[in-house]
């Protein structure tokens, strides 16, 4: 691979930071690299590779001459910026739920649709944390049986709020109080309404919209609950899906044990099963529980783990990039 010019926007956030442990370990090809991130962080420096890096803020003129750019800074950073990159000739590919629904950018996850990366006019957006292990998973399963409906329900890790969460967290561990409404430890609670259908949850509404947009098949009913509960790494869902052919559950499992990116642990005799602990700091999906929904004709129940700091968000964008490069 041809070594680029990169940046990083949010370097110094919990994925920006991630962004960098994931290219030192794939040994991504960097020729000049620059960090950005709020005016707080200016000046402040990170080590990457040996090399001591400053942090830089934005300006109209900040991605010239660049490559490519990952971005993690929020929507409103993105929608104000990812353009400004993309008409200086920079790829963007976008963390954040800004573009995801725009109909002119692609929502990719590498193992599942590829070749839309290719269709991008400067801008790549990264799916939902959640979304992209369940892409992992229906891929293969929508290709051989063609799932109908999806219900899903959430267990996820408090890091999905950033480091702010991570904080919050800790901070309640040790009997500090925060402003916040709901506490996390001990607790369970909700993601924000979502704005233009206050009946659900922001996080379900990307659960509903995102995978059909990368399966490219909006015949999928898909309806889901989403909870963040008080422990630090990796998303948890349980999935039920059904689907328009019959199915054997052996035929299942030999299907996603032999899809890209999954790693199969299903042996509740032998108490073994996908776990936040055994997930965190890996970039496969795991799946688990893998059985018949007897309720339905053709239904099945399957347990999903994935780090989503790593291949729900950092990991999941560099491989874009990858095959970005790949290609040229």
């Amino acid at each position: 691979m041809k070594k680029v010019n990169l940046a990083i926007v949010g370097a110094t956030g919990l994925v920006g930071r991630t962004f960098l442990k994931v290219l030192e370990e794939r040994n991504f090809p960097i020729d000049t690299l620059r960090l950005f991130a709020s005016p707080n962080s200016a000046g402040k420096e990170i080590t990457f590779k040996g090399r001591t890096f400053v942090i830089e803020t934005l300006n109209n003129d900040s991605f010239k001459g660049l490559d490519i750019a990952l971005f993690s800074a929020g929507s409103s950073v993105s929608r104000e910026y990812a353009p400004i990159a993309a008409q200086s000739g920079c790829v963007v590919i976008d963390n954040s739920s800004a573009w995801r629904r725009d109909k002119n950018v692609p929502l990719v996850v590498p193992e599942v649709n590829p070749d839309d990366i290719f269709k991008h006019n400067g801008i790549i957006a990264n799916p939902n944390c959640n979304v992209i292990p369940l892409a992992v998973v229906f891929s293969p399963l929508h290709k051989k049986y063609q799932i109908t409906r999806v219900v899903v329900s959430t267990y996820q890790s408090i890091s999905g709020a950033g480091q702010k969460g991570l904080d919050k967290l800790e901070k309640e561990l040790q009997g500090l109080q925060t402003n916040d409404k709901h506490r996390i430890f001990s607790n369970i609670i909700f993601h924000p309404v979502e704005t233009e259908q206050p009946e659900i949850t922001n996080e379900e509404a990307k659960l509903h919209f995102e995978p059909c947009k990368i399966l490219h098949s909006f015949d999928i009913k898909i309806t889901s609950t989403c909870v963040r509960l008080p422990f630090f790494a990796c998303h948890c869902e349980a999935v039920n899906i059904e689907t328009k052919l019959p199915f054997q559950i052996d035929e299942v499992k030999y299907l996603l044990a032999n899809s890209k990116g999954i790693k199969i642990i299903d042996d509740l005799q032998n108490d073994d099963y996908p776990t936040p602990d055994i997930v965190k700091g890996k970039d496969e999906v795991y799946v688990g529980r893998i059985r018949r929904d007897n309720t339905i004709e053709k239904g099945m129940n399957l347990w999903v783990v994935s780090d989503n700091i790593r291949k729900g968000a950092a990991t999941n964008a560099i491989q874009i990039a990858e095959l970005l490069i790949k290609s040229e």
